[in-house]
């Protein structure tokens, strides 16, 4: 079995191209580039690749000349990014990149800048507007791209303790919080994100080398690569994914070897928004997604992968999952 990739949610596209159509333009041709069915669109509970959702950003930040996709009043410019990550190649340690990426990123944004703070044993990235509240996707860019490059310079994830938006929580707010972390508040005073002072110490191990494979990379890997890692759920996902669906432990088993009680593992996953079955409903329909657009192999062999004793109940789980039939995601392949 190829490994699981995780998928992402059809909200970051819907938003992606919300700012296509808010600039006058089709977005037939963006969807086909990427290879993303319109029906997807209208879906709530479709999911792409990240390599999907990658040619997608790619696509329109080419077309528009603008790597913050129209969501500021000045355009960064194709390059722009690039630019800035080969500025801070030579910082000496996190705090010193990331003071420089915030001024790189003044220079550029009329609306919208960012500052960093220490305030006791964490450090602060605030996010300060000058027209008032803004899209939480236009939060979401500038925080991935500023907090997606730390993660890459340091060669870890950095664990986030809290985090705040200025503006109303999204239905999509789930997936915000995979991203950045559990803590996260809506309509708050200030955008920030919150974590350890002594992270800012962290030496960057990245060289001119290393920067041609990141960009490979980007933006996919930020919606997935540094996911938060320190989650009950997410320690979890990677326990399961250490073998086939058919052997995943019942919830007995997992709490023995968690060491927690059935109450505490079940208090603690809904303080996380989580249930046992829903991490593995959903780790089940990365696969099955990853699967059906990376091989040729019948759904009736991926179905029995995935533990299901028969393909029809594969296909009613796919539909209650994604509201599509496997097919519509092989076709994407």
């Amino acid at each position: 079995m190829k490994p699981e990739r995780g998928t992402i949610s059809i909200h970051f596209v819907q938003e992606a191209l919300r700012c296509v159509r808010e600039r006058g333009l089709s977005v037939d041709g963006f969807l086909q580039r990427a290879g993303i069915p319109a029906a997807f669109v209208v879906e709530p509970l479709a999911r792409v690749s990240p390599a999907q959702f990658g040619a997608l950003w790619r696509d329109i930040a080419r077309e528009l000349d603008d790597e913050f996709f129209g969501l500021d009043a000045h355009p960064a410019r194709q390059g722009t990014y690039v630019l800035m990550c080969h500025s801070v190649l030579d910082c000496d340690n996190l705090g010193h990149a990331l003071k420089r990426i915030l001024r790189f990123m003044r220079l550029v944004l009329d609306d919208m800048h960012g500052s960093l703070t220490v305030e006791g044993e964490q450090a602060v990235l605030q996010l300060h507007d000058r027209q008032g509240p803004q899209r939480v996707f236009a939060y979401a860019t500038f925080l991935i791209m500023v907090y997606g490059l730390a993660c890459w310079l340091t060669g870890r994830r950095l664990h986030l303790s809290e985090g705040a938006f200025r503006c109303p929580e999204p239905d999509a707010s789930a997936e915000y919080r995979v991203l950045f972390c559990e803590a996260l508040q809506f309509d708050a005073p200030q955008t920030r994100l919150c974590f350890p002072a002594s992270d800012l110490l962290l030496p960057v191990i990245q060289n001119p080398g290393t920067l041609q494979t990141f960009f490979k990379g980007v933006p996919d890997n930020f919606l997935v690569k540094y996911r938060n890692p320190k989650s009950l759920a997410a320690r979890i996902r990677r326990r399961l994914r250490e073998q086939p669906p058919a052997g995943w432990p019942d919830l007995a088993v997992l709490c023995a070897e968690l060491h927690l009680t059935e109450a505490t593992l079940r208090r603690r996953l809904r303080e996380e928004g989580h249930t046992y079955q829903a991490i593995k409903d959903d780790l089940r329909r990365d696969m099955a997604i990853t699967q059906l657009q990376d091989s040729r192999r019948s759904i009736e062999d991926i179905a029995s992968d995935l533990g299901f004793a028969e393909p029809a109940a594969f296909y009613r789980a796919f539909k209650k999952w994604t509201g599509a039939k496997p097919s519509d995601y092989r076709v994407t392949a």
